[in-house]
């Protein structure tokens, strides 16, 4: 290997360094940028209801403020993917997630649940991911989505909540 060549491979690999040095403080900001709106995080009640249906296996695919799908939060780990097990109960959704804190979605905080085709920067064709939209207790709108192994569950997590 010659100088010339050493020297483009090591200005190659400090610009690759830069460059995630620039993603990592751009995913900072916008996580401090958005900490006053998203606020406390909901904590899983300590007694749960009846479960009603699940859990279902998948992927969390993230969230978002919404309406905008590519505008993921990265409050505390809320903007990971992660395997995830999406239970239906009497009174809301939990997303026990294997990477990161488990995610209760209470009914009174719902707007609605409905299939979509894309979500924080993530694309499935044919309305493949289930989205619910949901309000924090400091007004914030959130689209929280998931993607199940097994796309028929769909209708019947959305079918427990519409009855």
């Amino acid at each position: 290997m010659s100088v010339s060549d050493l020297a483009t491979l090591l200005l190659v690999i400090l610009v690759l360094c830069l460059l995630f040095g620039l993603m990592v403080l751009g995913w900072r900001r916008r996580g401090r940028r958005q900490a006053a709106s998203v606020g406390e995080i909901p904590t899983t009640p300590e007694k749960l209801a009846e479960l009603e249906f699940g859990p279902v296996s998948g992927v969390y695919v993230g969230s978002t403020i919404a309406p905008h799908w590519q505008d993921r939060v990265a409050v505390g780990d809320w903007g990971y993917r992660a395997t995830v097990n999406l239970s239906r109960y009497a009174d809301g959704y939990l997303m026990e997630r294997g990477r990161g804190n488990p995610m209760w979605i209470a009914d009174e905080r719902i707007v609605e649940v409905r299939r979509a085709d894309k979500l924080a920067g993530k694309v499935m064709p044919g309305n493949g991911l289930l989205v619910i939209r949901w309000e924090l207790p400091t007004g914030t709108v959130l689209d929280s989505g998931f993607r199940a192994d097994d796309k028929t569950t769909y209708r019947k997590l959305m079918d427990v909540r519409e009855s």
